[in-house]
């Protein structure tokens, strides 16, 4: 059965049933009129009436309350006027005015039922319409978020993507920073040392920049192989985290003269490659923050692992970051490119990152969860 059938039933059965109320209500009228018959006697034979009219005007509708009145007037004519049971009047003048008074009253009754009943179904129908427009709207706010959704995950995919392109592209460069300009160092620093093993041939000109040239090439090697590192530290791939830290935070505290304590347990395993250069980039950053914003002079790293998380915790004694600073920072959508891909880089690890900052400084902790133990096993394979 098709839904406009299933909708007309409907009506008709609606119909049916407020007829049905209607007819029921003037029955019901003229039996409780005969009810109190020996208390009313023969005056106000509309007693009742008046209220069965009012209730059909009210909720059975225009149709149904007419004749409701019909039949209450018939009632009242037959049964309550006099001579009772009979149709004949006693004062047809008095008794045929008082039902014109009667069906008159009615039809304002009516009337008025059904102005309200009619304005009752247009503020229904105004609700009913803002319903839909609200779950329309509703449905639309759904379809919206879920877009947004889908492409903020799609951004965070690609950021991902970003990272660890970058990453690749920084190892590649710190192995041929290493590989290739290293080696075409160091062979032009041999070359050097055989010219000054005969700058006695020199005049003391020669001899000087001879010895110049050499101190030079040992600056830029130097300086090569420290931007080759910090690209991509060597031993963070060789030796694990713990090592690559240490390596990191003594050259950072003899260029920036800045104290780090790093406290690090000595059974401190292997994690897997992304979490380690998640957790070493953590570090780079923050400590890039101490230099240059904080102004103390000392710093304190912590790493541990603690029911199946690996908790990171950097630390200085600076002049801290002002609350506003420090709100936005904590926001995912307000804040610096640091931070920014430093909560993104431990997102994508399942990963999370805090900011805590007073007049005595701040504490950044990074906080994330371990997938698979960290092994002895794991260490092999990975310098293998």
């Amino acid at each position: 059965m098709s839904s406009d059938h299933i909708s007309e039933a409907g009506k008709n059965y609606d119909g049916v049933r407020r007829y049905a109320l209607a007819i029921l209500a003037a029955i019901v009228a003229l039996w409780l009129r005969q009810l109190i018959s020996p208390l009313l006697g023969e005056s106000n034979p509309y007693h009742t009436a008046w209220a069965a009219v009012f209730f059909s005007a009210w909720y059975c509708g225009l149709g149904p309350s007419i004749i409701t009145a019909l039949i209450s007037v018939v009632g009242v004519w037959y049964w309550f006027l006099p001579a009772a049971g009979s149709f004949t009047l006693r004062d047809p003048k008095t008794e045929i005015s008082g039902m014109l008074g009667f069906l008159v009253l009615s039809a304002l009754i009516i009337a008025f039922g059904e102005a309200n009943r009619r304005s009752l179904a247009r503020s229904q129908w105004a609700e009913e319409q803002l319903r839909r427009a609200h779950n329309e709207l509703d449905q639309k706010v759904r379809e919206r978020t879920a877009d947004l959704n889908l492409a903020n995950e799609s951004l965070r995919e690609l950021s991902g993507r970003l990272q660890q392109i970058r990453d690749e592209e920084r190892r590649h460069i710190s192995r041929e920073l290493h590989d290739s300009v290293g080696q075409l160092l160091a062979a032009l620093s041999m070359n050097i040392a055989v010219v000054q093993h005969q700058s006695d041939k020199l005049d003391s000109t020669g001899a000087r920049a001879v010895s110049e040239n050499a101190a030079m090439v040992e600056q830029i090697s130097r300086e090569i192989r420290t931007i080759s590192h910090l690209l991509h530290p060597p031993l963070l791939d060789a030796a694990g985290l713990a090592s690559a830290l240490r390596w990191y935070v003594d050259g950072f505290s003899e260029r920036s003269k800045i104290k780090v304590d790093v406290a690090i347990p000595e059974e401190f395993g292997r994690l897997s490659d992304e979490m380690e250069i998640a957790i070493f980039r953590m570090v780079q950053e923050c400590l890039t923050n101490i230099h240059r914003h904080s102004g103390g002079a000392s710093a304190a790293i912590r790493v541990h692992q603690e029911d199946h998380r690996v908790l990171v915790e950097v630390q200085d004694e600076g002049k801290g970051i002002p609350p506003q600073k420090q709100l936005e920072l904590n926001s995912s959508s307000r804040t610096g490119v640091g931070f920014r891909g430093m909560r993104e880089r431990l997102r994508q690890l399942g990963g999370t990152l805090e900011i805590r900052s007073d007049g005595a400084g701040t504490t950044v902790t990074a906080t994330l969860p371990l997938r698979e133990p960290a092994t002895a096993e794991g260490a092999a394979s990975d310098v293998a």
